[in-house]
């Protein structure tokens, strides 16, 4: 797999400062830099806005601590699961669902259609 040890980032780091040059360096610099707060701020917007629409979700650093081990997740759901079986046989107390506290639907459950109308409403005979 790909993998960058410190020696290789020097290495890259040296070759392209040598192909740069020092008048074309500072100016690439802070073309990076300016690129990189763009994108810092982009991503602080969307954040917000979606923190707006959606203000039960997990905070970044839990959403990314779940994706790097989701077995860690896991245990942590059985644990709770286990914790909930355990009060509930000694309190006979219901405790919420381990999944409740994490998962919240996005969109609400389809509806039920009406009820077909019932009046005076007569069968063609003909039909039949």
């Amino acid at each position: 797999m790909f993998s960058l040890s410190p020696m290789k980032i020097f290495v890259i780091v040296a070759v392209v400062a040598l192909l740069l040059g020092p008048d074309k360096l500072p100016e690439v610099a802070h073309k990076l830099g300016t690129t990189w707060q763009s994108l810092r701020r982009f991503q602080q917007r969307v954040e917000t806005e979606v923190r707006g629409a959606l203000p039960d979700l997990p905070s970044t650093g839990d959403i990314a601590r779940m994706a790097r081990s989701p077995i860690h997740v896991l245990n942590k759901l059985a644990d709770r699961a286990e914790n909930s079986e355990s009060q509930e046989g000694s309190t006979n107390q219901q405790a919420p669902s381990p999944t409740s506290t994490l998962i919240t639907p996005l969109v609400n459950p389809p509806v039920a259609p009406p009820p077909a109308p019932t009046g005076n409403i007569s069968a063609d005979p003909s039909l039949n």
